[in-house]
């Protein structure tokens, strides 16, 4: 629905943003809580972007895949990873969710409540106002428009250009290669990403975890086009490029983040739901869906669901301080020619760890068993890293 189209009435929530944790936000409650007025409010013309959202299966609860799934287009039931030294297939289930079926899912869902090629300028906890001067009402808003610069939190950053391509004869893949590291790793850790969509249809991404966040695409583009050559994989045509710049948090203060980010609720990458190491964005999301789902009653304000939120936020980024911990050694320990030794090494333990890792689930065995035995770091710069200082 175009700005001109929409009903200004007062809501019960506003989303600020279309993307991925506002999205599954919005179809999460039209699903426990129907009987709420939410709308949201994007500055493109149309949902989600264009991206492709991945998880393992092991990331989500039975009851979070029941309600996702109408999301998910790709299954395989497991994946691959490749090093210089070592491969291995893993039989963890993994799944995708591409833009096109995300913007028709949660469109569907809330018919007549999405307001299109808006830009927010300034929001408040009840008000947004737009690029046109509307300000539009709410008894409380979410900001979810994606990342903004943090200085109170140290971060590196996992950068990427994907090409969907077709080919011109069948590739041979039956599962996901997540990573392969046998490439240039251009001064830092560097891998390729493989999704077999059909038996000619590949979606492929050059990675790069580095200490910068710009991205030369043409770069990117070019390293996906010489991993496909060096593959035997003639390109016939490419359907579309999604390019990101994902958080891989080192260090900081989420405390100190949320009050320069103001009273406002947030949501997804603003309010730092992300795996610290993967930058995986999609299980934070459904989690905090159904946190909000839980809470939300008629008489919530949007004082109270930003305080509710901040509480959330920060009870998840202390959880995960190990996370923070294993992301210093790589970006600070690890010389960046040789960091893929340590993600090497980490995919030689056993399926279960590796599982219960990309949930940000580990326990205190798991973690004692991914610190154990010879650091793949040289062991003074790895000292340097143990205490978490946070920023000024």
């Amino acid at each position: 629905m175009q700005a001109d189209a929409f009903d200004t009435s007062g809501p019960d929530l506003l989303l600020i943003g279309g993307g991925l944790a506002n999205g599954l936000l919005a179809l999460r409650l039209s699903q426990v809580r129907p009987d709420l007025d939410v709308r949201i409010v994007e500055a493109a013309e149309t949902l989600g972007g264009v991206h492709t959202w991945s998880f393992f299966e092991g990331d989500l609860t039975a009851a979070q895949h029941g309600w996702i799934d109408p999301l998910v287009v790709h299954r395989w039931p497991g994946y691959a990873v490749r090093f210089p030294q070592f491969e291995r297939n893993l039989s963890t289930g993994y799944r995708s969710v591409t833009a096109e079926r995300f913007a028709a899912v949660v469109s569907a869902a809330l018919p007549g409540r999405i307001m299109l090629g808006a830009p927010v300028v300034s929001v408040s906890e009840t008000e947004a106002v737009l690029a046109d001067g509307r300000r539009l009402k709410a008894k409380a808003v979410i900001d979810g428009r994606g990342p903004v610069a943090t200085p109170d939190l140290a971060l590196g950053f996992q950068k990427f250009v994907g090409l969907e391509v077709r080919l011109a004869a069948p590739h041979g893949l039956t599962a996901p290669i997540v990573m392969d590291a046998r490439v240039d790793q251009a001064g830092g850790y560097r891998f390729l990403y493989t999704l077999p969509f059909d038996d000619r249809t590949l979606l492929i991404e050059d990675t790069r975890y580095t200490d910068g966040a710009e991205l030369d695409r043409d770069v990117f583009r070019q390293g996906v086009r010489d991993y496909a050559a060096q593959q035997g994989w003639v390109i016939e045509t490419v359907l579309r490029e999604e390019d990101g710049v994902l958080p891989v948090a080192l260090d900081g203060d989420i405390a100190a983040h949320l009050t320069r980010m103001g009273p406002t609720a947030l949501s997804g990458l603003r309010a730092g739901l992300f795996h610290p190491t993967t930058g995986y964005s999609l299980p934070d999301a459904v989690r905090l869906a159904d946190h909000l789902a839980d809470r939300l009653a008629k008489d919530f304000e949007g004082a109270t669901l930003a305080a509710d939120i901040r509480r959330h936020a920060g009870e998840v980024w202390a959880g995960r301080g190990f996370y923070r911990l294993l992301n210093r050694m790589l970006f600070r320990a690890a010389r960046p020619e040789e960091r893929y030794r340590v993600l090497e090494r980490f995919y030689r333990l056993p399926q279960p760890l590796i599982e219960r890792f990309y949930a940000a689930g580990s326990t205190l065995a798991d973690k004692a068993r991914i610190l154990s035995g010879k650091p793949p770091v040289p062991i003074g710069a790895a000292l340097t890293c143990l205490v978490e200082k946070g920023r000024a």
